[in-house]
């Protein structure tokens, strides 16, 4: 038991780091390449410094997300052995096509750092909108990967061993499709708001400073129209669960007992040795609702399933709870943020408006870990659904928790590298600008 725990701890911790900076990887490369448009449309060197500055972010975060994403392929293959053995000829697929998207990614990256007055001014744009597009079809073919084990497809199981497989039929199994939209749009609204809240940071110690205008402007319309969005998807989400995982959906909502016309639960403390909920608020009727578009449809209950069949209950439930809050509160800065662009844009530097936005910051990224938890916790017992439990998967292999404690090292120390150099890059933008001007003579900007 313990070294179940400490596989699955390790691989949640690998997991959570690593799903950060992948959604960094997605999304940063395309508001550069919106900050290098606008200069290549209009010429403003305030658009070029920033493109400049927000590639430098793009290969320091594509360069510790492929470490990352390089111990997790070996981390599968040590901590999970018997699951890469029946799972990997059926879900190769799209960790190939994956590999084939990274390379891609890599050598537009590669030229688009290095071919600032080098290449034809839109084949270096273009190439730098291939890293954005190469970035999220990696993170599509990751997310359909994990869909698979949420719903598997493309094979017979029989007598423990899959036969007639049909790899292509298992990327694109009905799962994939709601998980990759709900991921792709969570990484941009949370990447949005992250960068929009380290520049409102930068203006509340700089406000004249244009390139942290700038750059605030375009993350924020970017990630709030993800966050706009995004509660489509997970409408979506909940509609595909509600069929295909009732016991997670019921684990969601806190449901033990099958009824028709379910309550909508928000909040709440839920017991399931008890099988009750304190202190949430009911909303009636509206779970059968947003599940199956009726009002009275019937809503299976935790009762309806084995008792070891059941998926961590609270877990499940208040990471649900808290990704919903926090897409909603999302959702309300996004609104506000517009109202403000469109009726009292002088507001926008306002000091108060800048530190709602520092305060929403971690928001998106603490709704993907949320998410990310309710898919991973919420399919538990099993590692693939209704096919292998995930204590079955497991390593026989000894001392785990060693292996465990270096891993949770290893991210400790490049959480602090990436810091440091993001914050040198971020005094380094600084130190250019005096008074809101942008320095004309490079040997009047002090080494940082």
């Amino acid at each position: 038991m313990e070294d179940l725990l400490a596989g699955r701890l390790q691989m949640a911790f690998s997991l959570g780091f690593h799903i950060i900076f992948a959604c960094i990887g997605m999304v940063m490369p395309f508001l550069m390449a919106v900050a290098h448009w606008r200069w290549l449309r209009k010429g403003d060197p305030v658009d070029l410094d920033l493109a400049k500055t927000w590639s430098k972010g793009v290969a320091i975060f594509f360069a510790t997300g492929a470490v990352s994403g390089t111990m997790l392929s070996f981390e599968l293959g040590l901590l999970w052995p018997n699951f890469m053995e029946h799972a990997g000829p059926i879900i190769g697929m799209p960790f190939s096509l994956e590999g084939t998207a990274f390379f891609i990614e890599a050598i537009a990256l590669g030229l688009f750092l290095y071919g600032w007055n080098r290449m034809n001014r839109w084949v270096h744009f273009a190439s730098g909108l291939v890293v954005g597009i190469s970035g999220v079809i990696s993170g599509i073919l990751v997310v359909a990967a994990n869909a698979w084990m949420n719903s598997p497809q493309g094979f017979d199981w029989v007598d423990g061993q899959a036969l007639n497989i049909d790899p292509v039929q298992a990327m694109f199994n009905p799962a994939w499709f709601t998980q990759s939209l709900h991921m792709t749009l969570a990484a941009f609204a949370a990447t949005g708001f992250g960068v929009a809240g380290l520049h409102a940071l930068q203006l509340l110690r700089h406000p004249e400073h244009p390139v942290h205008r700038r750059a605030l402007t375009i993350a924020l319309t970017i990630g709030g129209i993800a966050a706009l969005l995004q509660p489509l998807s997970g409408d979506l989400s909940a509609k595909d669960i509600a069929a295909r995982q009732p016991e997670k959906l019921a684990a969601m909502e806190s449901h033990f007992y099958t009824e028709s016309g379910a309550d909508l639960l928000i909040g709440g403390l839920p017991d399931p040795e008890k099988m009750e909920v304190k202190y949430g608020i009911h909303l009636p009727n509206m779970l059968s609702f947003l599940a199956f578009g009726d009002f009275d449809a019937e809503v299976k209950g935790l009762e309806a399933f084995p008792r070891e069949n059941w998926p961590p209950v609270l877990i499940t439930h208040l990471a649900f709870q808290v990704m919903v809050a926090l897409g909603m509160f999302m959702a309300a800065v996004t609104l506000l943020f517009f109202w403000v662009r469109w009726k009292r844009p002088g507001c926008l530097n306002h000091p108060r408006f800048l530190k709602l936005l520092v305060v929403a910051a971690p928001s998106g990224f603490l709704a993907v870990e949320a998410g990310w938890t309710v898919t991973e916790v919420g399919r538990q017992p099993w590692i693939i659904y209704q096919v292998m439990r995930t204590a079955e998967a497991l390593t026989p292999m000894p001392g785990l928790i060693y292996m465990f404690l270096s891993t949770t090292l290893l991210y400790l120390l490049l959480s602090i590298l990436v810091t440091w150099l993001m914050v040198r890059q971020v005094r380094v933008l600084n130190a250019r600008y005096q008074g809101g001007r942008a320095l004309q003579n490079p040997e009047e900007v002090h080494h940082v």
